[in-house]
């Protein structure tokens, strides 16, 4: 397996995702103002390459809502190039927690790593799970490509963050992260996809404003709708 390179970033953390219309989506924002900041990105288009099975193993299961299921998957920030950092993201969730190991690499090293004929000098943990990980779900290859845009907040005096996607869109094909952002939309024209991500419980006055809005919960999954109606393309 080509080597990875550093830094690797691990993460424990409940992740909670919420729908939002256009309406809720100018709520929130407005509720957000002197309680959380903008992160120093802004506004940031990201692409997600998800690896899975020939039968699409992964993400079946996941539909399932088993009490633990993981994924693989390529992140870049903007339009990638074959030298540009990308992100190599294990993450797997069990009994609620979400648990995510990534390391930075590129794109060349990463299409050699899933290359089967590639060897490994490479004993780093993370390069071993992920060593780990394709053995035991072998074959696996790109299958969908989630392209959205995110606007990430963090609380300056806690671990509380909070994303709000915009445009989500997904493509099954052109399966790169450096040839174009473009996409089949997910969502209705001017909804959002809202994540909160905390290490502990929910602060108060988010859960208040939650229900202020009429905010609720949802098990939203970006590939998985995109799996959806692909299989909804084959069966009509």
């Amino acid at each position: 397996m080509q080597k990875v390179t550093d830094p690797i970033v691990v993460m424990k953390r409940y992740e909670l995702k919420y729908l939002l219309d256009a309406e809720k989506t100018a709520f929130l924002q407005e509720r957000l103002r002197g309680r959380m900041q903008i992160d120093s990105f802004g506004l940031t288009s990201i692409a997600s390459l998800y690896y899975d099975t020939p039968d699409f193993r992964l993400i079946r299961s996941s539909l399932e809502k088993p009490l633990f299921k993981e994924k693989i998957r390529l992140r870049s920030y903007g339009l990638a190039t074959e030298d540009s950092p990308v992100y190599l993201e294990l993450k797997r969730k069990a009994f609620d927690v979400v648990y995510k190991r990534r390391v930075q690499s590129t794109v060349a090293r990463v299409e050699s790593l899933f290359d089967e004929q590639s060897g490994s000098d490479d004993s780093s943990q993370i390069s071993r799970e992920i060593r780990t990980f394709q053995d035991f779900y072998r074959p696996l290859e790109p299958k969908c490509l989630i392209i959205y845009d995110r606007c990430a907040y963090f609380q300056p005096d806690g671990d509380l963050r909070l994303t709000i996607d915009a445009n989500p869109r997904y493509r099954t094909s052109d399966l790169t992260l450096t040839s174009s952002m473009e996409g089949v939309p997910l969502l209705p024209q001017g909804w959002t996809i809202l994540e909160i991500k905390v290490q502990d419980a929910m602060p108060l006055w988010l859960a208040e404003t939650l229900s202020e809005g009429r905010i609720y919960k949802s098990s939203f999954s970006k590939y998985g709708e995109a799996y959806r109606r692909e299989r909804l393309k084959f069966s009509a």
